[in-house]
Order: structure tokens, then sequence, then C-alpha cells
């Protein structure tokens, strides 16, 4: 069994056939967008974003005027209730580009008796929670090949509006509109062939982009706890494998997937990016908080110039 044995290529007519017993995205985005509401603000106490006096249009706090200031900065208002001089400081408007995608190809509505969630449910709460928390700090935000990139507080929902008009599963986003100093995250299983896998990487890579690969996973697709006569299905291809002693095939299987993922492993090391491995039976907000820490670090960065 070749874990990397996925296609990419889907008749768009079979799209809402494909899933089968799963709601289609568009039935299940409601209750995926609120889910990722309640992860992002689990997380978000933690997230400290880019927060700071600067340039720009919002208020963001008062502060004691220091002597030496221009008296024009002093907000008289707010200094008579105490007779104390205050400056209004206003948040800094630096705004990043950060591109969301989540695979929603037909290998990702995978879901076993261990996980109360599907492959492409989760990603797709990782990438609307991801979209909430960058929102908070002002970054623009953008599903690439379907929407421009904007700010906004309602970011999250304007995201799943888009998804839900989605004509074909697409494992692997459109990289036209990204740009140099941008950030991708990509939320897949990753089973995809290795070359078109590597395609990919170098396509961004190419656009002097940033990028951050979380490989979701359903824990039984990394036990293999498979014994006796078993049919396996390919849900992309339609292909059908039975074997008579699956428990023989499990040592040789765990194998190549190890090895799939170790070739994913080098390719995000040599271009620099964030890779993170994440399993349905895990709470979502742990691969964000990895996530946050990767692009907390890009974007200080360019906040500060460095790049």
């Amino acid at each position: 069994m070749d874990p990397s044995n996925k296609t990419a290529g889907i008749d768009e007519s079979t799209w809402p056939n494909v899933i089968g017993e799963a709601r289609s995205v568009a039935d299940a985005l409601p209750d995926l967008l609120v889910e990722a509401s309640h992860v992002a603000s689990s997380v978000i106490a933690g997230w400290h974003g880019r927060r700071r006096a600067g340039p720009g249009e919002s208020f963001w706090q008062f502060r004691p005027f220091n002597v030496g200031e221009p008296a024009k900065r002093i907000d008289w208002r707010r200094s008579a209730r105490d007779d104390h001089l205050y400056v209004r400081e206003r948040e800094w408007e630096a705004a990043h580009t950060v591109w969301l995608w989540a695979d929603l190809s037909p290998s990702m509505v995978f879901r076993s008796r261990l996980s109360e969630a599907n492959k492409r449910d989760r990603a797709i709460v990782l990438m609307l929670a991801m979209a909430d928390m960058l929102a908070e700090t002002g970054e623009r935000i953008g599903l690439p090949g379907l929407t421009r990139p904007f700010s906004d507080r309602r970011a999250a929902e304007k995201l799943a509006d888009a998804l839900a008009h989605l004509s074909k599963p697409l494992a692997f986003p459109d990289t036209t509109s990204v740009k140099r100093f941008a950030d991708v995250v990509l939320i897949s299983d990753f089973l995809d062939p290795i070359d078109e896998i590597a395609a990919w990487i170098a396509r961004v890579a190419g656009t002097g982009a940033r990028g951050h690969l979380v490989q979701v996973m359903d824990p039984i697709e990394e036990t293999f706890p498979f014994g006796g006569r078993i049919e396996f299905t390919d849900p992309e291809k339609g292909i059908r494998l039975t074997t008579g002693r699956a428990e023989n095939w499990r040592q040789e299987y765990q194998n190549k997937l190890e090895a799939h993922r170790e070739e994913i492993r080098s390719m995000t090391r040599r271009a620099g990016w964030t890779y993170v491995l994440h399993h349905t039976d895990r709470p979502a907000a742990e691969p964000l908080l990895v996530l946050h820490s990767a692009l907390s670090g890009t974007l200080d960065m360019m906040h500060r110039g460095g790049v």
C-alpha cells in the first residue's frame, strides 16, 4: 500500500459524490466556522501578535507624556480628567500578507473510529482559526486563486464564504498571486506523489515567499491496525484492492509512509520552511501554537524592516 498513491486529477462532475457519507464543504462550513472561532479564542490569549505604537488609524492606548515631546501630541481631553498629561498612541499598521489553504481533495474526507473529525474538516477548522487569529493582529489574509488579500475582523467568515462557492476539490492552491515576503500556510495530508509536492514547494519558494506546511493525518493511518481480509479503496481513483492478510503489509506500509514524510521534511528544511505534523485525535490548538511561533518570527522581522 503506497501512501503517496494519490492523484490531484478529479472530474469536477464527481466532486459532490466522492464525499460519500460526509457532508459537503458548503453544508459543513457553518459548524466548522463556529468550531474555528472557539479554537482561535482558546489560543488567542497567547497570540501577542505585533500590536505596538506607530503610524496608523486605530487607537491603541494612552500613555504618560514625556518631557521633551512635542506638545501637539498631548490629548488634552484625557489629560483634563486627573491633571496629568497623556499622549494618545495609535496602533502601528504595517500589514503583512498571509495566504491560507486547506486541501479539499477526496482523500481528506477520511475519518476512522479513533477520531471525531475527518481530515478535511480539521484542515478547514485550522485554516479558519488561523484567519481569526491573524485578523486580530491586522494582517492581510487571502485564499490564493480565490480571493485578493484583505484585512478584516470577519476574515474567517469571508474565507468560509469563498470556500462555499468552490466548484472543485483542490489539493494545492494556485501560486500566481503569491509575492515576495508573503507567507503561505498549506494544510493537507500530503499523500500526493512526492514530485507533485516538490513542484509546488519549488513554485512557492521561487516567488520569494515562505511556506508553512501542516500535515493532517488520521491516527489509524499511522498505526495500520488492519488484519485478515481487508478491501482498501482509493477515494480519488476509485481503485479497490483486496488483501488476504493485511497485517503482513503493516511494516512495509509504515516504512513507506515515514520515508514519504521524511522527504517532505527534507524539502521544507532546505527551503527554510515550517513543517508540522498533526493528528485528528489531538486538539486543534496544538498546530496553531506552532504556526503562531513560526509566523510571529517572520512578521516581527518584516515589521522591523529586517527583510
